[in-house]
């Protein structure tokens, strides 16, 4: 089993990706147009996420918008919204099941107990990683593909924001605590099929022959 230190890492790492998932996901400024007119006055930033539109002005002003419709909207933003929050929701599933498995707690009953919560809070872990790649992967994908569409004007272009970004290294601290805390436990089991606990036949095979010597002995 890894150690209680490697452990408490990966746990560390995980709740750095929870807390960055939650975030992401709330965040509006997903994608992020840049919209400069020729007074300074007039520059304005328009931002999007995946639960309302925003706009920062620079004189300081900001609005917001919520996005009440959920089948007015495009199908990658929708599925943001399901795989952003499933990720969410495993992670912090996460959190509290290998807060039972870890080394370093007091709880579960004994270490197999804890090695399989390791497992399980690892695969959760995992799971809500690669939800959080898709969702951020097929963002960004449509933001790329919008803004090399020459069909498109300037104006209604878009470039990734910081929610995006946040989102993608957030997935890559779950998949990391998920494999450390996953391979927690299969590398117990792995030592005990490569080294099996060895079967003392020597002792009965030393009385069985200690016994035929006395016998003879006799005769």
């Amino acid at each position: 089993m890894a150690s209680a230190s490697l452990q408490f890492f990966a746990f560390i790492l995980a709740l750095f990706g929870v807390f960055g998932d939650i975030i992401a996901t709330l965040l509006p400024n997903w994608k992020v147009n840049a919209d400069v007119g020729s007074n300074i006055i007039t520059a304005i930033t328009q931002m999007q996420g995946l639960w309302m539109d925003c706009t920062w002005y620079s004189t300081g002003m900001f609005s917001c918008t919520l996005k009440y419709s959920v089948l007015s909207l495009p199908v990658y933003i929708q599925a943001a919204r399901t795989t952003m929050v499933l990720s969410c929701i495993l992670s912090a599933f996460g959190i509290c099941i290998t807060i039972v498995g870890m080394k370093c707690t007091k709880l579960g009953a004994d270490t197999d107990s804890k090695s399989h919560a390791c497992f399980a809070g690892g695969v959760c872990f995992i799971l809500a990683g690669i939800f959080g790649l898709v969702s951020t992967c097929w963002y960004t994908r449509e933001i790329i593909s919008n803004f090399l569409d020459q069909t498109i004007p300037e104006s209604s272009k878009y470039e990734p924001g910081g929610a995006v970004y946040t989102g993608f290294i957030s997935a890559g601290f779950l998949l990391i605590a998920g494999v450390i805390f996953s391979t927690s436990c299969f590398k117990k089991q792995q030592g005990a099929w490569i080294h099996p606990p060895k079967q003392h036949h020597f002792q009965s095979t030393d009385q069985e022959s200690n016994a035929g010597y006395s016998l003879k002995d006799y005769v």
